[in-house]
């Protein structure tokens, strides 16, 4: 009995490394190898079946390029025109990771909405939240009802970025491209057959098939080498699941604007745009002085002049209008907008982590009952997650919050509930900041909150300066606008030099 299952294992183990590799290159079933620190073997029916996959290699997700990490200055390289002196230049690190080649179009949000429409026919509602808002084309002193009416849906705009989509929905598009491409990884890899009849709650989710909360309709699970068991679900560790999509953080986002390799990192540190040179126009022979970019060149002019059109669009362009930059990267600059995924708040040196930098923490686990057990998935198929209690992080030496949207912010108002909150710790960060009261600061006003997130890259609309990647503004993650849109990236796991 055991030989047959080890010989069903082999055989399955082959076939998965035949699907996977071409996913995942690199893949080998450490077959022979042993443990260095215990000498036993994995891989071994004999031994308990401890499996252990050797030399994997992450591949970029569908519609993802590779972006190798490094150093860089991070921030305002131009004349700050407003005054804000809110992204100071400093020397960070970015760990490598993976961005959309384009932003997302029209037609991927539409295939998005349409599989909304169909699994969630019982709650009509999660498919009205996520529609963009078509109404942002308006203007009291423009006739742009035809945006309005055939932006989104007309075949002539498949091809141009979604607009009208908030922060939020952004996200949320995120999160289901994650669960619809590993699901199709697990169709692929012969483990799950395609089950176009998911509905509500029954649908795939990443974390409840991993819970054990969601079957599928199964066409083959993984032999095991258990010898308690027969077969078993596919896990983490078989390399069958991609991290999530996600949108870039700030530092990620602006890296990858540049696009710097080394020789330019030495020659061009200080170039403006996401092209070589400092100028908006193209020095190439073919297309020597034409506009690099989709963004307005001056009061009244947003494509040029009849006869002689410079960027050929009024308004959006097609995401792959205009050449990519050096890291392969379409749109980094004009045409919209793309939201990142901080929080926004005016930077200076208090608050700058040099490796990753980031605001918008909120730290959180999933939900489990008294016996430690993970509670049953919600009716949308998710897994409740909460924020850590301070009960839970309170013997912690990396973070005593779970939420971390104002941590070093030099915010006076939290700063007053952070002193509260900590009126017994002589050590508090906070306490650098201010000792007022908040009577001090009566009549004060800001329209930056826990809620306003950051969008940068420059759009059709916006003057040469908003194109520079240092630039940045910010808005409420619940609206939405004209000229911003987005793209997802990913994490890349191991080797930040993609080896």
């Amino acid at each position: 009995m055991k030989i047959r299952k080890l010989s069903v294992f082999i055989i399955g183990l082959a076939g998965l490394v035949a699907l996977v590799g071409c996913q995942n290159s690199g893949l080998t079933s450490g077959s022979g190898k042993s443990s260095s620190k215990t000498g036993w073997k994995y891989n071994d029916i004999k031994n308990g079946g401890f499996e252990y996959i050797a030399k994997f290699k992450q591949a970029p997700g569908p519609g993802l390029v590779f972006v190798e990490g490094g150093t860089f200055t991070m921030g305002r390289v131009a004349d700050d025109i407003r005054y804000d002196w809110n992204n100071i230049p400093r020397r960070v690190t970015v760990s490598s990771f993976y961005m959309d080649e384009t932003e997302v179009t029209n037609t991927d949000y539409r295939e998005y909405l349409y599989w909304l429409n169909r699994v969630f026919a019982e709650y009509p509602q999660i498919y009205q939240d996520a529609l963009p808002d078509t109404l942002v084309w308006r203007s009291a002193l423009s006739f742009n009802e035809p945006m309005v009416e055939y932006y989104f849906r007309h075949p002539s705009y498949n091809d141009y970025p979604v607009v009208g989509v908030s922060w939020l929905q952004a996200t949320r598009y995120c999160d289901w491209r994650t669960d619809r491409v590993n699901e199709l990884m697990l169709i692929k890899n012969g483990i799950l057959e395609h089950d176009p009849n998911q509905r509500g709650a029954n649908h795939f989710n990443t974390e409840a098939y991993l819970a054990g909360q969601y079957e599928g309709v199964v066409r083959q699970d993984l032999p095991s080498l258990d010898p308690n068991q027969d077969t078993r679900k596919a896990r983490m560790e078989d390399g069958f699941f991609y991290p999530k999509y996600r949108l870039a953080t700030e530092a990620e986002w602006e890296f990858a604007a540049l696009g710097m390799t080394a020789d330019d990192e030495i020659i061009a540190e200080k170039q403006m745009y996401p092209w070589k040179g400092n100028y908006t126009r193209s020095d190439e022979r073919r297309t020597k002085g034409l506009m690099v970019a989709n963004f307005a060149r001056g009061r009244g002019d947003y494509m040029g002049v009849s006869g002689a059109l410079n960027d050929a669009y009024a308004y959006t362009s097609p995401v792959k209008a205009f050449p990519p930059n050096q890291f392969g990267l379409y749109g980094m600059a004009g045409n919209v907008n793309e939201w990142v995924l901080d929080v926004y708040r005016p930077l200076s040196s208090l608050d700058v982590n040099d490796q990753s930098p980031f605001r918008g923490n909120i730290f959180t686990v999933q939900v489990r009952d008294a016996d430690g057990k993970l509670v049953e998935k919600d009716q949308f198929g998710r897994i409740p997650r909460r924020e850590m209690t301070p009960e839970e992080n309170m013997n912690r030496l990396n973070y005593q919050r779970s939420d971390n949207r104002n941590y070093q912010d030099g915010d006076v108002q939290t700063i007053i509930k952070y002193n509260a909150e900590n009126q017994n710790d002589s050590t508090s960060t906070s306490a650098m900041y201010y000792q007022g009261t908040p009577e001090d600061q009566i009549g004060i006003t800001s329209l930056i909150t826990d809620k306003s997130r950051v969008y940068k890259g420059g759009s059709w609309r916006d003057r040469a300066y908003w194109l520079i990647p240092g630039t940045r503004r910010f808005l409420d993650e619940e609206k939405a606008t004209d000229d911003i849109g987005f793209r997802c990236a990913m994490s890349h796991l191991g080797s930040d030099n993609g080896k």
